[in-house]
């Protein structure tokens, strides 16, 4: 069973006020796996029908970051190392799916892979993320400053 995960206001990559980003949505599928369904609209590419590979990028490291967020923790990290495969061109305008999972955790630095798949579940990218805990000073604390960090309706 999935359940949604938080969102911002205006984030590039899932802020739900940020009408220029990517607005994706983001489920956990389990403890340390995360998912997300997107549709890459034609203004993220770089050649003609093929997303550009700073989005992909982008939501490599969303998705693999975030598998650190689920359950309900109140957990931020920031990137500290990214490396994306491309493999296959990544089309615009076809749904994929993306999928984060936990690689390892010490408490303080934390390790997981992800992939882009196409609708027949080929590896169109894949990556790895290192991430670490967001020092304490800079820690969100949700809306009270203004992030709107919570789980919006799929509505909105």
């Amino acid at each position: 069973m999935s359940s949604k995960q938080a969102q911002s206001q205006h984030c590039f990559v899932c802020g739900v006020d940020n009408h220029t980003g990517l607005r994706m949505k983001f489920y956990d599928l389990e403890p340390g796996t995360v998912e997300a369904t997107y549709t890459v609209p034609d203004r993220f590419q770089g050649y003609p029908g093929v997303v550009h590979g700073g989005i992909i990028a982008s939501m490599m490291d969303e998705v693999m970051g975030r598998v650190f967020m689920g359950g309900g923790i109140d957990r931020f990290m920031v990137t500290a190392e990214l490396k994306i495969r491309y493999r296959k061109p990544v089309p615009t305008g076809i749904p994929l799916t993306l999928r984060g999972k936990a690689v390892s955790d010490n408490g303080r630095i934390a390790r997981a892979e992800g992939t882009i798949l196409n609708a027949d579940g080929e590896i169109l990218a894949q990556g790895e993320i290192i991430v670490a805990n967001l020092p304490a000073a800079l820690k969100p604390a949700g809306e009270s400053v203004g992030t709107g960090w919570k789980v919006y309706p799929d509505g909105e």
